[in-house]
Order: structure tokens, then sequence, then C-alpha cells
């Protein structure tokens, strides 16, 4: 019995008209104001859209299509006056797929894009602006791996480990530092707290620059042994709500969609803010998080 690859696109894009692409859900002002929805609108005007849109055909509605992935993109194309843009169209109509498989690159992934990006010429403040963030930041993400083992580097490509737990890892020698790489793989945890935590309990002959211990920050084995069954648990319950993250999103939508209808009614809103404006601001912020949480997603 031989499994089929079934094709989840198209084989080719298309160019659609904006007008003819209808949003599954609106872009309010919460979202326009977010710092995700900055950064993309300063890399769409910077160097144009790098991740098409996604579509979707339905014969009913005759030559339009749904949007399944890129409201942002698509809201930041309008403001620009672009009238068409280059998608890609999905055999499956379900927008849920798309947000739950967002795989964002890694610290290591995004050093090794901008060295080559660097590599072709583009200059360091281009890339700031097209990323919305300062030179600085650019700067830090470009030397990410200047004094860390070759070793630990291929350990924590894939790794969601934040830049500054690789900032810890270069207070260490090579060999400590694939210790401690292989510690934090163990039990899935690459926060910076953890990452400082082993780097404080290595001894001096590990260190990059040896200093005069400090009695008050030595860390016992035990100490040791309770942070790390402290952070695996932390580290269960974080896979506990990774687990159960598309449900609670999809009810949280619904949710969101039923009190925004309430808050839309002028004498519901009008009853609200004069009587019962503490559940008003609850409703508010009930609405506010969806945003948040799909444009996360986004």
């Amino acid at each position: 019995m031989t499994n089929k690859v079934t094709m989840g696109f198209e084989p080719a894009s298309i160019t659609v008209a904006i007008a003819e692409i209808l949003p599954l859900r609106p872009v309010d002002d919460t979202a326009r104001k977010s710092r995700k929805f900055q950064q993309i609108a300063a890399s769409v005007r910077e160097i144009g859209i790098v991740q098409p849109p996604i579509v979707a055909r339905r014969p009913e509605l005759k030559g339009r299509y749904l949007l399944l992935d890129g409201h942002l993109r698509i809201d930041v194309l309008k403001d620009m006056g672009v009238t068409e843009v280059t998608c890609l169209v999905s055999l499956d109509d379900e927008a849920l797929t798309f947000n739950r498989k967002v795989n964002p690159l890694t610290p290591v992934q995004e050093h090794r894009m901008i060295l080559k990006v660097i590599g072709r010429g583009i200059s360091e403040k281009r890339i700031a602006r097209a990323l919305n963030v300062n030179v600085e930041t650019i700067r830090t993400k470009r030397d990410l791996l200047n004094g860390i083992c070759p070793k630990v580097a291929a350990l924590l490509k894939d790794k969601h480990c934040p830049i500054n737990s690789f900032q810890a890892l270069k207070k260490v020698k090579p060999l400590r530092q694939y210790e401690i790489a292989e510690t934090m793989i163990g039990i899935d945890n690459y926060s910076v707290a953890y990452a400082k935590t082993l780097v404080s309990a290595s001894s001096q002959d590990q260190l990059v620059k040896p200093g005069k211990p400090k009695a008050h920050r030595r860390i016992s084995a035990e100490q040791m042994e309770q942070a790390a069954r402290e952070l695996a648990n932390l580290q269960n319950e974080a896979n506990r709500i990774e687990e159960t993250f598309a449900a609670d999103h999809l009810n949280l939508v619904l949710a969101a969609s039923y009190v925004r209808s309430l808050l839309r009614n002028s004498e519901v809103d009008h009853y609200l803010k004069n009587f019962q404006n503490g559940l008003r601001q609850q409703f508010q912020q009930i609405c506010e998080a969806t945003v948040l949480v799909s444009e996360a997603a986004e």
C-alpha cells in the first residue's frame, strides 16, 4: 500500500485584484497600532511582499477569493494604493490550518539569513528599516554566533533559543557550552534565566574570563536539581497549553465575535457605558486579546 502525497496548493501562483479578495476578519485600529503591523508595513514598503498571501477559491463567490492568511499584508497594500497582489491558492479553505502551522525563524536561522542578505550588498540600515528595528538589533543578530562553538550552533540551529541565552553561553568555554546546550535540549528549556543559571554553576576553569568567585552566587548540586525540576514542570505546563491552543483560540474568536456584536449595538453599549462600565472594559479587553492572538499567528 503506497501513501500518496496530496497537493496543498495549486501548482502556480496567481495575480489577484485586491478588491476581489474577501478577508475572513477585519483589521481594526488596535491591530494597525501594534508592533507586528508596523514591522510588516515597513517590510512591505522597503522590499515588497516576501511571503505571498494565501487565498482559496469558492465557486459561489463568482471569481472572488477567500483570504486565509495575510490579512495584515493585504491591509498594508491597500494603504499603499496597490491594486493587485500575487497569491498562493490553497486547495483547503480552512484558515486555522495555516495559523496553527506557523513556524517562525529561530535565532540561528535569522542570523544566517541576515548574513546572506548582507553578503548580497544590502546594508544593515536598510535591513533595519525593512524589519522596523534599530540597527543595533540587526548587528546583534549578525554577531549572534561570534564566540559560540560550531557544534553548539549546530545543536541549537532549529531551537527557539533566545538571543540573550546565546550571550550567556559566550561566557563559558566551548566544552561547557556544549554541556549546557545538551542540558537545555534535554529538558526542552532555552530560557535566559535557565542559561544564566547553568553558566553561574560553571567552575572557574570553564569560564572564558575567570574571576574571583562570589560566595553568595554559588549554586549547590541540590539547588541545580531543584531548579531543573521546577523548570521541567513549567515546560510541561507550556506544552499542555500549546496542545490546546487551536481549540482555545477558536473558542476565543467565537466568544469575541459575539461580544463585539454586543458592543456594536448602540443601546447595549450605551447601557454598559452608563451602568456597567467595568464590564464594558472587560468586553473590550476580550476583543483586543483576540486581535493580539490572531496577529501573532499572522
